[in-house]
């Protein structure tokens, strides 16, 4: 049977049950949990750390009104975080590649920032659809762009992610496959090749990582802007 690129992009399935949630389950089991002692392990201290590190990191654009989402967000960057650099594992299959469960993650908590804002401050979030001093002609215009740009918001965080991570899986096999089919006739292209290979991993762990937090830090800047 022959298998396209694509194919790894297909959720598995065993006994007829697919594997997915299984797949999404997965980070939270290498999560260490806490417990009351002082003195941890080292591997506890480096979560601490790294929880402390991200939480900063995130917390910085926002008052202190959006430090009630401090959790939401720093479990959502944990969560995309160890899904993206799991799925560059051999024989590994990476969820946050479908669309549907990316826009599954980013519509709901978009929409949770949009009603906080109208709840909150209702004239201020209607403002943002209307500039300052917009001359009076092109005040319908300037509604529908508006409109549409904030509409499109989850869309945008969906496919931001969605895509590069397909893209970076689908240079890895091409690249991979051509290592392995220039091996017995071109032995020192093959070689160079995998040199090329080894460089693109290493870019995509950096992806991984930067596409997550690029994904948790959109959506505090939009919370920002409704509170």
């Amino acid at each position: 049977m022959n298998l396209s690129f694509f194919d790894q992009f297909s959720s598995p399935h065993l006994l007829g049950i697919p594997l997915v949630l299984l797949a999404m389950l997965f980070p939270a089991i290498l999560i260490p949990s806490s417990n009351s002692r002082w003195l941890t392990n080292r591997l506890s201290t480096l979560q601490s750390w790294l929880l402390l590190l991200i939480t900063k990191q995130l917390m910085i654009p926002l008052d202190k009104k959006g430090h009630k989402w401090a959790i939401i967000l720093t479990s959502l960057m944990m969560f995309l975080l160890l899904i993206n650099l799991l799925g560059l594992l051999p024989y590994t299959f990476t969820p946050t590649t479908q669309l549907s469960m990316n826009m599954a993650l980013a519509i709901p908590l978009w929409l949770a920032t949009l009603l906080t804002g109208l709840r909150n401050q209702p004239s201020a979030s209607l403002g943002h659809l209307l500039p300052e001093g917009t001359p009076t002609p092109l005040i319908p215009a300037l509604i529908m762009i508006e409109t549409t740009s904030l509409l499109i918001r989850p869309l945008a965080l969906g496919v931001r992610l969605t895509a590069n991570l397909t893209a970076g899986h689908l240079l890895i096999q091409l690249i991979s496959t051509a290592t392995v089919v220039l091996l017995p006739i071109m032995p020192t292209v093959s070689i160079l090749t995998a040199l090329i290979l080894l460089l693109l991993t290493i870019l995509e762990v950096a992806v991984a990582m930067i596409q997550a937090y690029v994904f948790v830090l959109l959506l505090s800047l939009y919370l920002q802007e409704n509170i």
